[in-house]
């Protein structure tokens, strides 16, 4: 996932939990309140504020390791912090319900996850391109409503 802070004078932090030591991840887990790696990718999913505002600490203790996270704060965070799947997570989301799709012999599964991943998705094209890649590039969003 990528962690996006976009400050006031327009300034952007982001992250990528792909370039995440094991020891800062740890860090993370810890900071959430002792939730296991997995819960943690799921708060992110789930756009929640202390998950995402512990990876963009972890990021910035690179820095400054004296931050404590009880006072790393990310003011304005409802409009300003996101989280976004990268092409990574998007394919194995697509892999598995394309999978469980091809078993059915039917789209309807595919084509009902689209618009939930396409608003997760840091680059929207890599939906595209991933349904491409799976040989179901006719569920791609048409070109005038991609963005």
């Amino acid at each position: 996932m990528i962690i996006t802070y976009t400050y006031a004078d327009g300034t952007v932090d982001q992250v990528s939990t792909e370039e995440l030591s094991a020891i800062e991840s740890a860090a993370i887990e810890e900071a959430v309140g002792g939730t296991p790696w997995r819960e943690v990718e799921d708060r992110l999913r789930g756009q929640d504020p202390t998950a995402m505002r512990a990876v963009l600490w972890a990021a910035r203790r690179r820095a400054q390791p004296d931050l404590k996270f009880s006072t790393f704060d990310v003011p304005g965070w409802r409009r300003r912090l996101t989280a976004r799947l990268e092409r990574t997570e998007i394919d194995d989301v697509l892999d598995n319900i394309v999978a469980e799709a091809l078993a059915k012999n039917e789209d309807a599964a595919i084509d009902a996850m689209l618009p939930h991943l396409r608003k997760l998705a840091h680059d929207r094209a890599d939906i595209d391109a991933a349904l491409d890649a799976l040989g179901k590039g006719h569920l791609a969003a048409p070109a005038d409503s991609a963005a």
